[in-house]
């Protein structure tokens, strides 16, 4: 069965998350998305796992619902007061008990902060974690809690709580709180998580990595890769997911992530385009300065404006730690059995993908209109991004939305032809179907382009247009 999942979210228990990340929300948003299992996040969190257990109720294979009494009561209320799509048909939406822990420990020297997906296989484990996290450190104060100790001791304290249990190490190239961070981690899964390293299964990209850039990397080719949004309100569910060919239980969900079976397997992966995430390249947001990793090295990664040192971005990181060729805009090869490759779709989220072409901001009240009737003639936000044809896509003029103009803007993306401005330095990057400048005009005018900028495009160290053709 085609599953499409996102692991790695949190709840309105963490910091600087939406108050809307309650369970009715995230069941609406999964629905609206076109999710079909979502990890519950901050199951570590006391509180949390009280409204866990008071609102949900099990269903077949280990996994959870939100209870249909509950479900009927925020579609019939705030859903409808908040005017949410209302995505067609019953597309049922499956829980799985979640969680991410920040570990700030000292090791050989230095300070290390890693960040741990942990996922659980029922309310017994989870509690029993909770239990020994207890006497750690503080679980309370933080949907994700930070605990002084050790990455690999945490993963034998979630093994002890019951062995079921799953670990991933979290957005594995983030340079301050990852496992191999340039800032605060190793070299090497191997040398972060020590003896219990065979034990894990798959890791997390995270939005300024995609899988090419992994497989640059040798030592993490026995690892399956997911990607997960890390969603810190419900509207950004499925920023990036994992497309799972398993059998609906926490069974196949362990098998596929831990290499795969007959029960379950990974089967591609929906990420950022990789220059969108806020650590992509070399920078210092301060100074408005971002660099290419050989721009950096040219100047010993320091900033050119005040001297400072650059925070390192993923792209420098991964140039690092490779023994191949570094490409993320690399395909996935049609002979991948075998290996931890599989394919991957770089996606714009819907919302983004309007705001450009109707000219105003993401959260403005056009973009809400236009989505929501998108998504409620298309099905969901996937099934429109993944899955419709562009003539379908034509045909699905709306509210001012040119159905040819829109659809251009998926192929273009579905193609990788896109404008990107890299993120660095915690500021997310723009990606855009059209660059700057350019004017497109209907398919009945000569060509379906006069591209302001000349067809060659503008190439800079900060600014580069894919393409300008569809």
């Amino acid at each position: 069965m085609r599953i499409i999942a996102d692991l790695h979210i949190h709840s309105h228990y963490s910091r600087a998350t939406s108050p809307k990340l309650t369970l009715p929300y995230l069941e609406r948003w999964a629905r609206i998305k076109g999710i079909d299992l979502v990890g519950t996040g901050d199951c570590t969190h006391p509180a949390w796992l009280a409204e866990l257990r008071e609102q949900l109720e099990p269903v077949e294979g280990g996994f959870f619902r939100l209870k249909p009494e509950l479900q009927h009561e925020f579609d019939s209320g705030k859903a409808l007061a908040e005017g949410l799509p209302a995505p067609p048909g019953d597309r049922p939406v499956r829980f799985v008990l979640t969680g991410e822990i920040s570990t700030i420990y000292s090791r050989d020297g230095r300070t290390r902060k890693v960040h741990h997906v942990v996922i659980l296989p029922d309310f017994a484990a989870a509690a029993a974690f909770q239990t020994r996290l207890e006497r750690i450190g503080n679980i309370s104060s933080d949907g994700r809690p930070i605990l002084g100790v050790d990455s690999r001791d945490l993963f034998a304290v979630l093994l002890d709580a019951d062995e079921r249990s799953i670990f991933v190490p979290a957005h594995i190239w983030t340079p301050w709180f990852s496992a191999l961070g340039a800032k605060s981690g190793f070299d090497s899964i191997e040398e972060c998580y020590g003896d219990l390293s065979p034990r894990i299964g798959a890791i997390e990209t995270g939005l300024s990595s995609n899988p090419p850039m992994n497989w640059a990397v040798s030592s993490l080719d026995r690892f399956g890769i997911i990607s997960n949004s890390d969603a810190h309100s419900p509207e950004k569910l499925g920023r990036e997911a994992t497309i799972f060919e398993m059998e609906y239980s926490f069974t196949g969900l362990a098998q596929a992530l831990s290499g795969g079976g007959p029960a379950g397997s990974i089967a591609e992966t929906i990420e950022f385009f990789p220059q969108e995430g806020k650590y992509h390249y070399d920078g210092h947001r301060a100074c408005g300065v971002v660099l290419s990793p050989s721009e950096s090295l040219a100047l010993k990664g320091l900033c050119p404006v005040c001297g400072k040192p650059l925070t390192p971005g993923v792209m420098r990181r991964v140039v690092e730690l490779a023994d191949r060729p570094v490409d993320e805009t690399q395909p996935c090869p049609l002979d991948y059995e075998g290996t931890n490759r599989r394919p991957y779709r770089s996606l714009i989220p819907l919302p983004e993908l309007l705001a450009e072409l109707l000219g105003t901001g993401i959260g403005s009240k056009k973009v809400a209109t236009v989505y929501r009737s998108l998504v409620e003639r298309a099905g969901c936000e996937f099934s429109l991004l993944l899955d419709r044809s562009e003539s379908e896509i034509e045909s699905m003029e709306t509210y001012g939305v040119s159905g040819e103009l829109l659809a251009m803007a998926i192929g273009r993306m579905r193609s990788g032809q896109v404008s990107i401005k890299p993120g660095y330095d915690g500021e997310y990057g723009l990606i855009h179907a059209f660059a700057p400048g350019e004017r497109i005009e209907p398919k009945a005018k000569a060509g379906l382009f006069d591209d302001e900028m000349g067809a060659g495009g503008e190439k800079n160290g900060i600014f580069h247009t894919v393409s300008h053709g569809i």
